[in-house]
């Protein structure tokens, strides 16, 4: 079979997902020192913070994982046919259709396929539900971060209560975030076996490969 190459991923695309796939990972990090230091308690006061350290480092990958957030919204709306979110959310006949013919295909109950330049429906379904986690991971950081601010108290309490509660939620999320990470990656890999449309690469180069006269 013939391939074609397609320029299916913007520039700004590709910088928004490393931004916020390498904000999780120091945010990951960070967060956990934060919640349970592994270093000797004897440093804070020796002249070294490793507490202080960690934090301002968690803060400022909250700020990169922010702006990674505001730029995806942003796509949503205003991005290519392939990043705009009526491409892949099951919102119309087409995605509703793609969404349940996609897990009978991923739970190998039938080999057909609709070949998708852009998201099927079940990564659209699956990003939209992750990036409400992810605003609400957002919010909860701020809400914690300024707690002398009336502006994001008045946001954060309604919502989440007292910020011992916030902090709850802000770790629950954040395990939500290594499911999805995991899963995230197995089925990079397993679409890459699948079909040479070139999944993995496409997220460096911007270009995935569709069969001659195939419509996606």
């Amino acid at each position: 079979m013939n391939y074609e190459r397609q320029y299916v991923w913007s520039i700004l695309f590709r910088l928004f997902h490393w931004a916020l796939a390498l904000s999780i990972v120091v945010l990951a990090i960070t967060g956990f020192y934060i919640h349970d230091p592994w270093t000797n308690s004897v440093l804070e006061g020796g002249g070294r913070f490793p507490m202080a350290t960690m934090r301002y480092i968690h803060f400022v990958a909250g700020f990169v994982f922010t702006a990674a957030l505001i730029v995806r919204l942003y796509l949503f709306l205003f991005g290519n046919r392939h990043e705009r979110i009526l491409s892949a959310a099951p919102v119309t006949g087409r995605n509703i259709k793609n969404l349940f013919t996609t897990l009978a295909y991923y739970s190998y109950a039938t080999d057909r396929h609709e070949h998708r330049l852009g998201h099927n429906a079940v990564a659209g379904t699956v990003y939209l539900i992750t990036y409400f986690f992810v605003i609400g991971q957002m919010l909860t950081g701020f809400y914690m971060l300024y707690p002398e601010s009336a502006t994001w108290q008045s946001i954060g309490g309604p919502l989440f209560g007292i910020q011992q509660q916030a902090r709850f939620i802000h770790y629950l999320i954040m395990w939500y975030m290594f499911i999805f990470v995991a899963i995230h990656l197995y089925l990079l890999i397993w679409n890459d076996i699948k079909s040479p449309e070139g999944m993995i690469s496409s997220i460096f180069t911007g270009n995935k490969f569709k069969p001659k006269h195939d419509r996606a």
